[in-house]
Order: C-alpha cells, then sequence, then structure tokens
C-alpha cells in the first residue's frame, strides 16, 4: 500500500507560478513510476505528465511541456510539478499516482486503469 498526499493548490491569479507536492508515507515511493493528472470541472481526468523511478526519464502531455515541470526527490519520499504561467484552463483537481514499472521504464503515457495507486487530490483555481 501507498499512500500519497497533495499539497500547494490554492487560488491564484492568471500568469503565476505555483508547486505542487504529493508526499508518500512509504518508503517504497523510490520503487514507483509517479504521475500527475488532472480532472477540469465537468471533465474526465487526464494526464498531465510522468517520471520514472530514479527521477531521469519524464514525459508530458503535449500541450503542457512547455510549462509544467514534474520531479521527485526519493531521499523526501516527494513528487513535485512545478506549473509556471497559469491560465484559467488550467484550474482542475491535481491528482498524484503511482505505477509500478521494472527497470526504471515509465509509460508514455499512464492510463488511468494502469495506476496502482491514487491521492485524494489538490484543488488548483486560476482566475483572469
Amino acid at each position: 500500500q501507498v499512500q500519497l498526499v497533495e499539497s500547494g493548490g490554492g487560488l491564484v491569479q492568471a500568469g503565476v507560478s505555483l508547486r505542487l507536492s504529493c508526499k508518500s508515507a512509504q518508503r517504497t515511493f523510490s520503487s514507483y513510476a509517479m504521475a500527475w493528472f488532472r480532472q477540469p470541472p465537468g471533465k474526465e481526468r487526464e494526464f498531465v505528465a510522468t517520471i520514472n523511478a530514479v527521477g531521469r526519464k519524464t514525459f508530458y502531455e503535449d500541450s503542457l511541456k512547455d510549462r509544467f515541470t514534474i520531479s521527485r526527490d526519493n531521499d523526501l519520499d516527494t513528487l513535485y510539478l512545478q506549473m509556471n504561467n497559469l491560465n484559467p484552463e488550467d484550474t482542475a483537481v491535481y491528482y498524484c499516482a503511482a505505477y509500478y514499472e521494472a527497470n526504471n521504464r515509465l509509460r508514455s503515457p499512464p492510463n488511468i486503469p494502469g495506476i496502482d495507486y491514487w491521492g485524494k487530490g489538490t484543488q488548483v483555481t486560476v482566475f483572469s
């Protein structure tokens, strides 16, 4: 079991930056590839970015790769999402997700049924 807790969301004005964090309570964090998904209001959950277990490979939703950066600190059992130049279309609940892939691979992209563990999400609201 991997417990994931997101933080860092909030109500922000368009154009600013925000960094989300996802803390794992288990030391097995470094065994899992990780991902961020988001769910805009009234829409389905969608993929944002993913990173492999050792943090050397990443993959992004193409429309977000110029503004968002995924990273992780395995010493702190924490995943991050740096979001720059936010706009109202980024308004969503952001979810942290873990999935197992052998040999430090990652899925490009991971799909929702393939996720092993989810956090409960953190709300990001961007106003213009």
